[in-house]
């Protein structure tokens, strides 16, 4: 069998796929690359006839030299006729630690956000399952105390905390010390009840796509549909979409004045291809310097329950708002995995420091961008 087949160049170049990837080096070493772009060292090899998995930790921080150093240990180890402690022993990392390891390692997101999430996980999971291994933990364990917040109440915040512990059996998985992620088998929408509607009612993910069917049929053209698709493609609220002027938009970004902004703040907007084709179709029929003119008076805006009766017209009163696609984009952003810290930025939920809040405008942009028409992509497909 060929060994030391691998270079370290093919090692960093290894991009993620669908799929799990094996890159194999020989002697049952292999750099095993998630479908989240993870890349970690492992050794299959055999004890009694049954297949083993040995770890070593990930790449770059483990080399590729360490690589095959500890699978050179470990092959002398087995011909002296050691037996390596199973996967099962291995595993055997408690989900308070694998919380605290994986939470730990998040510098990708704010600290406030990352004490949340450890505290969401400290106050309802650690009590039942703090102590449990991680690779033991079942469907119906995690689901048991994730029902007893539902019960509570706690219909939006028991979403938040699957999202959290999810995240967690993930990591464990990539680091083999799980073989599955229970948190995914669990549907929110089926498995927890809704919060009673509020002012801006929002829909469920699952509800989203019947919305959009329904929306198809109005007439493409007026304003009141073009401006509740402009509204879900870039998350503003209805102030906003209504004050929109064509001296705003500056190619593919939108540039919200400070004056129209709740927070005072300029705001950029990325805009999706989708979304500049939709804009390309106002900008057909302009004739005043709003984007969404009234009826019959080119120096107003469209009024502020333009979208609500569109929606209201469609069955859909009381279950969704023109403001509510925040609520669902950002479901969905957290859902698919983005940067936090990012989501908020896009929500203009700035830190009140202004000296932050520039640094995070200029930080996350290139992800809103890749983020808001990737959400283009999923909720208008070609």
């Amino acid at each position: 069998m060929p060994t030391n087949t691998l270079t370290d160049s093919a090692c960093k170049r290894a991009a993620a796929g669908s799929s799990p990837i094996k890159l194999f080096d020989g002697h049952g070493l292999h750099l095993f690359v998630t479908p989240t772009g993870g890349k970690h060292w492992r050794m299959a090899y055999r004890v009694a006839g049954k297949q083993q998995t040995a770890t070593f930790g990930p790449y770059p921080a483990v080399s590729l030299a360490d690589a095959r150093k500890r699978r050179d240990e470990l092959l002398a180890r087995l011909a002296a006729g050691e037996r390596p402690k199973t996967p099962k022993a291995v595993g055997a990392m408690t989900f308070k630690k694998a919380c605290e390891s994986y939470w730990s390692g998040r510098s990708d997101v704010s600290d406030s956000y990352r004490d949340n999430a450890l505290r969401g996980l400290e106050l309802h999971l650690w009590p039942d399952l703090g102590t449990t291994p991680v690779d033991q933990i079942t469907r119906a364990l995690l689901l048991e105390p994730l029902l007893r917040m539902d019960a509570a109440g706690k219909h939006v915040y028991v979403r938040k905390v699957r999202m959290w512990a999810g995240q967690v059996f993930d990591w464990a998985v990539e680091w083999g010390t799980a073989a599955a992620n229970p948190a995914a088998t669990i549907r929110p929408e089926k498995a927890f009840g809704k919060s009673p509607v509020e002012s801006f009612a929002a829909l469920e993910l699952s509800d989203v796509r019947p919305f959009m069917e329904r929306l198809a049929f109005e007439n493409p053209d007026l304003s009141s549909v073009l401006a509740c698709k402009l509204m879900a493609l870039t998350w503003v609220r209805t102030k906003e979409i209504r004050k929109m002027l064509w001296e705003q938009v500056d190619g593919d970004m939108w540039r919200v004045p400070k004056q129209i902004m709740k927070r005072r703040r300029v705001h950029l907007v990325p805009l999706s291809r989708q979304a500049l084709a939709l804009l390309d179709v106002m900008r057909a029929r302009r004739n005043g310097p709003y984007v969404f003119p009234a009826d019959h008076r080119n120096d107003r805006s469209i009024s502020e329950n333009t979208v609500l009766a569109l929606i209201a017209r469609m069955g859909y009163k009381g279950r969704m708002t023109g403001h509510g696609w925040r609520s669902v984009a950002s479901t969905w952003a957290n859902e698919a995995g983005f940067n936090p810290d990012a989501i908020e930025r896009q929500l203009s939920h700035a830190p009140d420091d202004e000296t932050r809040a520039v640094y995070n405008r200029a930080e996350y942009l290139d992800i809103r961008k890749r983020m808001m028409q990737a959400w283009a992509d999923w909720l208008l497909p070609a």
